[in-house]
């Protein structure tokens, strides 16, 4: 009994007067805080016993049993026809260094702390050495870019390193991001720096903790190998040191890996490397359905084109939510491009983004946004748009009339009631919906605007107010009207032109 309570008191950290729980742990009743005790203490002891080491991930790489791979082997840049995944090595770096990780993004894989502090950690996650089990890559894709089609993109510093299955039968794919160069890099080098890859790791790990759907950051790592970067973009370049970030997501296969099989666009004449490919259309498809959308394929087995019509409703539906939640919290993507749509519905490539200050629907954070297409009030409608794009890669499965009625009739809906249910907890309105919330919202988004209001803070400040009827109840609402305030700008400092960022 006595080394179960000495576990006990290692594992929680307890200091030695817990010797008083054993007269209650092992007394002559059982107290409901010796139960909780001990079921924490067995469930802690299976939580570590599940736990894999770097050596012993669960590897399954479906993806690459799945989809078709390119043939030729070699790393230089290049059209890849007829294949979704090129294999391809990372490139070392020098003296990589782990900056930072994020515990429970780790964990989605069964490592714990004591693995990220290995020596062997560093080398693993930058790309140095291959995990065992793991088939490294780069996923080809296309994308629609500012409204016109570019062609083949594809993963062009992102190399997939293979798919971990943990302890509760989760899949999660993995990738380095800025792990040198693959046939997608263009004329790019590869490599990202400790800015931009710092970024992406907070911002990742934040949006997955304000509850917003998105891929994750298991690691930060940087190293002694320097890139040239001109970080004002004025002709004086600097060395900085080459980054990697570890992505974590179920899938990272977006809108545009469907566009590969575009036939020769419109307006630029470009195509996707398998033009035409039906076939390969129809196995990413059958593939996405299958493993990220089980309960659809189970529905409408026998009829692929119910299937494909299912699958882009809720592909619809995830989307709507997810830009609804953007709108929530003031998050400006920045560069909304088909192959920067996840389809599962996760905020995905966290490049030039940014967060409101000051409510301004017509706020830019990507500075190369000159047309502000990729605003924070166009977001809505950008992602809709978006979606046509993904209707028009699968119209050879799918007849692009019932895509479109189905788009129609579900996205504007969907989208304007999540946003509305959300921006109601915002504002403590739980109890019940009324048709006038719409109005409200809109007013106070206005008055937001006139005032040039922090966005956020204006939310925080109305947690403050106090119950109607409190003793002092109107003193402090008028300390919270005077803190609002104070978070509005100058009339004199109110925007005039679109607001852009960075």
């Amino acid at each position: 009994m006595f080394p179960l309570c000495r576990e006990l008191r290692r594992h929680f950290k307890l200091p030695k007067f817990f010797n008083v729980i054993q007269d209650l742990y092992f007394g002559r009743s059982l107290s409901a805080y010796g139960l909780l005790l001990k079921r924490n203490w067995c469930e802690s002891v299976a939580d570590k016993n599940n736990m894999a080491t770097l050596e012993t991930l669960n590897f399954d790489n479906l993806v690459l049993r799945s989809l078709p791979i390119d043939p030729i082997k070699q790393n230089f840049v290049r059209q890849v026809p007829n294949a979704c995944f090129s294999l391809v090595d990372p490139t070392a770096v020098k003296d990589p260094e782990v900056v930072v990780h994020s515990e429970s993004a780790m964990g989605l894989l069964d490592l714990t702390r004591e693995q990220v502090e290995r020596a062997e950690f560093a080398e693993y996650f930058s790309g140095n050495t291959k995990l065992p089990g793991s088939q490294t890559a780069a996923h080809c894709y296309c994308g629609h870019q500012f409204g016109s089609f570019a062609g083949q993109l594809g993963d062009g510093a992102a190399i997939y390193l293979g798919e971990v299955l943990n302890h509760n039968g989760e899949r999660w794919e993995i990738q380095l991001k800025g792990a040198g160069k693959t046939p997608f890099s263009r004329t790019a080098d590869g490599r990202k720096v400790l800015r931009s890859s710092i970024r992406e790791f907070l911002c990742s790990e934040a949006m997955h903790h304000l509850g917003i759907p998105t891929t994750r950051a298991g690691c930060c790592i940087t190293s002694d190998t320097k890139v040239v970067r001109d970080i004002f973009y004025d002709g004086n370049p600097i060395y900085e040191k080459s980054s990697i970030v570890l992505r974590i997501a179920p899938t990272f296969i977006r809108f545009g890996s469907f566009e590969i099989v575009k036939q020769a666009d419109l307006m630029t004449g470009r195509r996707g490397p398998s033009a035409g490919r039906k076939d390969i259309l129809i196995q990413l498809l059958d593939y996405v359905i299958k493993t990220f959308y089980p309960q659809i394929y189970a529905a409408h087995g026998e009829n692929s084109e119910d299937r494909y019509l299912a699958f882009y409703k809720e592909v619809i539906v995830r989307t709507a939510r997810l830009v609804a939640e953007w709108q929530c919290v003031g998050f400006c993507h920045g560069v909304l491009n088909t192959d920067n749509m996840n389809i599962l519905g996760l905020t995905i490539d966290y490049g030039p983004f940014g967060f409101m200050d000051n409510f301004n629907p017509d706020f830019v954070c990507n500075a190369s946004d000159d047309m502000a297409r990729y605003s924070y009030k166009a977001q809505p409608e950008i992602c809709k748009w978006n979606l046509i794009k993904l209707a028009e890669a699968m119209a050879d499965v799918l007849p692009i009339a019932k895509s479109r009625i189905l788009l129609e009739d579900v996205y504007d809906l969907e989208f304007l009631d999540y946003y509305l249910n959300k921006m109601r907890r915002k504002l403590g309105i739980t109890w019940k919906a009324l048709a006038s919330d719409r109005k409200l919202v809109e007013e106070l988004l206005q008055t937001m605007e006139e005032t040039g209001a922090d966005f956020t803070n204006v939310f925080r400040c109305l947690s403050q107010i106090k119950v109607h009827g409190s003793a002092d109840c109107e003193k402090n609402n008028e300390d919270v009207l005077e803190y609002i305030l104070s978070q509005c700008l100058d009339p004199s400092d109110l925007p005039k032109e679109p607001a852009v960022s960075g």
